[in-house]
């Protein structure tokens, strides 16, 4: 959830610190700190706050040198303050640490190093891991890389780190296990990051640390081994997007950015996959798996948040194109509910980082049961694309706004593409449906470009109900995980109580709710349920309940209705979702904007869930 940022070669390391920590603030904005090396000695500089509040208060004090570690937080053992920001400091000072994860027997080794005589001034569990490391490196008289090595293969839980050691000020070492962690390889300059958005101006090449790796990093190389001192020759991969791609681009707001960027990235995740006459699909990354998928007994969706209502869309498509049972969880509840799976089973894994705790281990309890593990993910060499058998990368970009708007559509178009091209492949679409199929799913980036002409449409109609306590958002087939979807965006931004439902399940409680003070949005798109959702609208109007609804174009019976229409283009298929859900984020982004809240950086969120 945090974002570390680390330095070696022969730049000043403090703006390069600086800037790394202002791109991974999406991590964590519960407070910053950094430590620069000037011979040997750490300048520490932390506080509470975000990472201007740090630049503020770092001022003119002392910041040169080139070797220096970053972090930004995003709190889970302390209360956001001062002390329990980090770096954190070993207690004789010879180690400075920063941590993204969680060390879950941190209270059992804090006892045994205050039976050693170890006090401690943070609530953290970092501290306690730089006591930890300190503590073996005094009385086992071993070398830094040593003393971190020892000290990992005595905790439990998730890292990922970057230590200094005083002693030995000439190199970083970066640890992972279960959090992302990425070290930039520069001539004679070396970069750690938990993405590599930090250092994407300075080298596109990087190297991934896999679970239980250690890097000592100088500035003449790397050295990779694993938690046993084994080595590992880790290959360098390149990295495709560029520094663009991570800053606003004229936008007030990284969010507003990406849901205009939508018809581009979607584009982007078609592009190599749907053919020049578009009536073709191939996927290559799924072609090694196919015999597990066209003989499936049933697939089930793993994802959480978005990706989870991404996975929901899922059901709908393969059930509907591949004719295959699917079963959505929350990967949260997946591990712990003892399922049943075995190896007639595929398990499509949803992550837009790659990186998300729980759906990793939703991850390898299905393999553990045989199960054939499909990712299905927004970042080249996460944890998710090399833990599982095959996968799809959605081709979205960087996402920097913590709400996915560009992630949730690139998902739901690789999870149609998938449908389909199984649904041909068994021979449940005839030739003529599927090219019919792949053509109107060509055309959604063109559909969501109409939708985002009409924005200020929809931040009128913003500027009447950004005030309102609830909002109630309702949709039947394919268009209710829309209105999901639609429900956590205006939670999680403008911090209005949001519900989505089923629109035929009003009547069993919600209906409750329903005044003139509350707004009803119904995703009202004509589909085979289109009449039974018209009577829904007649039954919240019958109760005086304002009725926001979203429309195909040109629909007169809705609008006589409601008090609002946004209209969005006509689609036949279920992939009419992937439009629908454009004004939605729209709607969400303007309230929270009219309410002041801080669109990018919500309270108490992170964009990357990297502990459970």
């Amino acid at each position: 959830m945090c974002g570390i940022v680390g330095y070696i070669g022969f730049r000043d390391a403090y703006p390069i610190i600086i800037n790394g920590l202002r791109r991974l603030e999406y991590r964590g904005y519960d407070s910053a700190g950094v430590a620069i090396v000037d011979g040997g000695t750490p300048y520490i500089y932390k506080v509470k706050g975000k990472v201007s509040d740090l630049v503020d208060f770092i001022g003119d004090k002392p910041t040169s040198g080139t070797i220096g570690i970053g972090h930004t937080r995003w709190a889970t053992h302390g209360a956001p303050n001062d002390i329990n920001a980090h770096p954190q400091v070993s207690m004789h000072g010879k180690f400075v640490v920063v941590h993204n994860g969680i060390i879950e027997n941190y209270s059992i080794l804090k006892k045994k190093l205050t039976a050693r005589g170890y006090t401690f001034h943070s609530e953290t569990d970092t501290e306690v891991l730089a006591d930890l490391i300190e503590y073996i490196y005094e009385f086992g008289h071993v070398s830094a890389e040593d003393a971190v090595r020892f000290a990992l293969a005595k905790v439990r839980g998730a890292y990922g780190l970057a230590v200094y050691c005083t002693d030995e000020s000439d190199k970083l070492i970066a640890a992972r296990s279960s959090s992302p962690l990425v070290i930039g390889i520069g001539q004679k300059e070396y970069f750690i990051a938990s993405d590599a958005s930090p250092f994407v101006d300075f080298t596109d090449q990087v190297v991934y640390l896999d679970n239980e790796n250690i890097a000592v990093i100088s500035r003449e190389g790397i050295v990779i081994k694993t938690i046993k001192n084994v080595v590992v020759n880790a290959e360098t991969k390149k990295i495709d997007f560029d520094s663009d791609e991570v800053e606003k681009g004229g936008f007030e707001h990284f969010m507003l950015k990406e849901i205009f960027e939508q018809p581009r990235s979607v584009m982007d995740t078609f592009r190599g996959r749907i053919s020049e006459h578009h009536n073709q699909l191939t996927l290559g990354g799924i072609m090694p798996v196919m015999p597990h998928l066209m003989n499936a007994r049933r697939i089930i969706i793993v994802g959480c948040g978005t990706s989870w209502h991404a996975g929901l869309l899922g059901e709908y498509l393969f059930e509907e194109y591949a004719r295959i049972p699917v079963e959505v969880e929350y990967a949260s509840e997946f591990r712990y509910r003892n399922p049943i799976i075995n190896s007639q089973d595929v398990v499509i894994a949803i992550s837009q980082s790659g990186e998300t705790a729980d759906t990793l281990a939703a991850i390898q309890l299905a393999k553990k049961c045989g199960a054939c593990v499909i990712g299905v993910c927004n970042v080249v060499g996460s944890s998710i694309s090399r833990a599982t058998d095959a996968g799809v990368y959605t081709h979205a970009g960087p996402e920097i706004g913590v709400a996915s708007t560009k992630a949730f559509t690139a998902q739901v178009a690789v999870l149609a593409m998938m449908a389909l091209f199984i649904g041909r492949s068994k021979y449940n679409i005839s030739a003529e449906q599927y090219s019919e199929l792949i053509q109107e799913l060509y055309s959604v980036p063109s559909m969501i470009e109409e939708v985002l002409k009409k924005a200020d449409k929809v931040k009128r109609v913003a500027e009447l109900y950004y005030k309102a306590s609830n909002f109630l958002y309702l949709g039947r087939g394919c268009y209710y995980p829309v209105a999901l979807e639609g429900a956590l965006k205006l939670k999680e931004i403008s911090y209005i109580h949001a519900e989505g439902y089923p629109a035929a399940e009003m009547k069993h409680g919600p209906i409750a709710l329903v005044d003139e003070k509350m707004p009803v949005i119904f995703i009202a798109c004509k589909d085979k349920s289109y009449e039974k959702i018209v009577s829904n609208i007649q039954v919240v109007k019958a109760r005086r309940g304002v009725v926001i609804a979203i429309v195909n174009e040109g629909d007169t019976t809705v609008a006589a209705m409601a008090d609002y229409v946004l209209e969005v283009p006509k689609c036949n298929t279920a992939v009419g979702a992937l439009v629908a859900v454009v004004p939605l984020q729209l709607l969400s982004y303007y309230i929270a904007v009219l309410r002041g809240c801080n669109v990018d950086q919500p309270r108490n969120l992170a964009k990357s869930v990297t502990v459970e």
